[in-house]
């Protein structure tokens, strides 16, 4: 490490050893000699505000202002009267002339924090000011000049922001003669607990207090910690522990309840298209309706396959439908349903009376195969067919007695919701 470098950080206070951080130190004091524009890229709590200081202290402008302007804290109605003044009586409350930041500023430095959040008309103003120097005040006509150094920086993506139409191309250009890229926290493991000892001890210093020391468990942990705040959240935290804390050995259990590791838990996502389908109170409203449309699918397959064989013949069938046929109807037979089971429906719908069985021989005739008949008056009755029943009548008064509305909704053809209208004697 050079004693520039070292010196540099020494004055400002700033801890730590990152190649990445260093290469950002180095750059701001080669660049600070001359009068070139520089954009700091980084996150928040990184420490941006330190590389327009360097470069200030270390330019030829040192002894002239040096000013910083947090542009995203400036209202857009009067950020131009703060940067380029404005004469009296320009607008409502200006009640003298007053002088802008760049003219204060003049010969000297100023430093433009969160310069994304800049208006588009403020944008062009600025960009005057970098290629010719002049700006005019509001509710001035006249030109004036201005020598000043300009350093931005941003947490925001600019190249996104171009795109989306937030900031000029060539104001971006401008500014980025020259990019310094701070390194987020997370990135130097190696400076998080030479970072806390420093924070420790300014603290302890500064509330009077013993000094906070981490076991080795806590610096493991403090270490692979993301920081999404940064240095900034790190200095708090260490600030807080100071003053709440009474013992002095910080645990990774305690550090835990500060800084809790983050855990990727399963998040329900709100589905707007789900919400307008499914349009009902509550969880088990959500099931009955789930079963219901199994319900009604299975008894449409049926209905299907049984058209398809008195319509087709056997000899028409692939092997896939013959086994699909197969496969319905035997389990059917198989394993009846306990009628105390969930899934238990009590059915009044199509039924097939004989189920066929699917045999390989074409010439086989299929006479056994019944109509499709609606079996009524069923004596058992369960709480599930209620609900079907009050599906069906919430489905039909939200959508006025529209049946194709209602079936759409409920997932069902509207030749089966017909039936089921019938069967519940829903007619009007």
């Amino acid at each position: 490490m050079s004693n520039d470098l070292q010196n540099i950080k020494n004055r400002f206070g700033i801890i730590g050893n990152f190649p990445a951080l260093n290469r950002a130190l180095e750059k701001a004091i080669q660049v600070a000699p001359t009068d070139i524009s520089v954009l700091v890229i980084g996150e928040s709590g990184v420490g941006k505000e330190f590389i327009p200081k360097i470069i200030h202290s270390e330019s030829k402008r040192k002894h002239q202002p040096y000013i910083v302007v947090n542009c995203g804290a400036i209202p857009e109605g009067t950020i131009d009267s703060e940067l380029f003044g404005h004469e009296k009586g320009a607008f409502t409350g200006a009640t003298a002339t007053r002088k802008g930041y760049f003219e204060v500023a003049d010969g000297g430095t100023i430093f433009l924090d969160e310069v994304g959040e800049l208006p588009l008309q403020t944008q062009v103003r600025l960009l005057r000011v970098l290629e010719s120097g002049e700006f005019m005040k509001v509710g001035s006509s006249q030109v004036q000049k201005t020598n000043v150094r300009i350093v931005a920086a941003t947490n925001v993506n600019m190249m996104k922001a171009i795109h989306d139409g937030r900031f000029r191309e060539d104001l971006y250009y401008r500014l980025n003669t020259v990019q310094i890229d701070m390194p987020p926290l997370r990135e130097r493991k190696g400076d998080i607990h030479l970072l806390f000892r420093k924070f420790s001890i300014d603290f302890a210093e500064k509330y009077r207090m013993p000094e906070l020391e981490l076991e080795p468990s806590a610096v493991h942990y403090i270490e692979n910690y993301t920081f999404p705040g940064n240095v900034r959240q790190l200095r708090n935290l260490v600030e807080q522990m100071t003053v709440v804390e009474r013992n002095r050995q910080v645990t990774v259990e305690k550090l835990a309840e500060y800084i809790p590791m983050e855990t990727h838990l399963p998040m329900v996502v709100n589905n707007q298209n789900a919400q307008k389908q499914n349009d009902f109170g509550n969880e088990r409203e959500i099931m009955y309706k789930i079963l219901f449309d199994m319900r009604s699918d299975i008894n449409d397959l049926k209905s299907l396959t049984s058209e398809l064989i008195k319509n087709r013949g056997t000899a028409d069938l692939s092997n896939q439908e013959k086994n699909l046929i197969n496969r319905i109807y035997s389990a059917e037979q198989a394993q009846p349903v306990a009628q105390n089971s969930l899934l238990y429906f009590e059915d009044k719908s199509p039924v097939v009376q004989s189920a066929p069985t699917i045999i390989s021989n074409a010439d086989d005739s299929y006479e056994d195969i019944e109509d499709i008949e609606i079996e009524e008056n069923r004596p058992e009755s369960l709480s599930l067919q209620n609900n079907e029943k009050d599906l069906i009548i919430k489905a039909l008064e939200k959508h006025k007695g529209r049946r194709n509305r209602a079936a759409d909704e409920l997932g069902i053809s509207q030749r089966t919701l017909y039936r089921k209208i019938k069967q519940y004697n829903l007619e009007d």
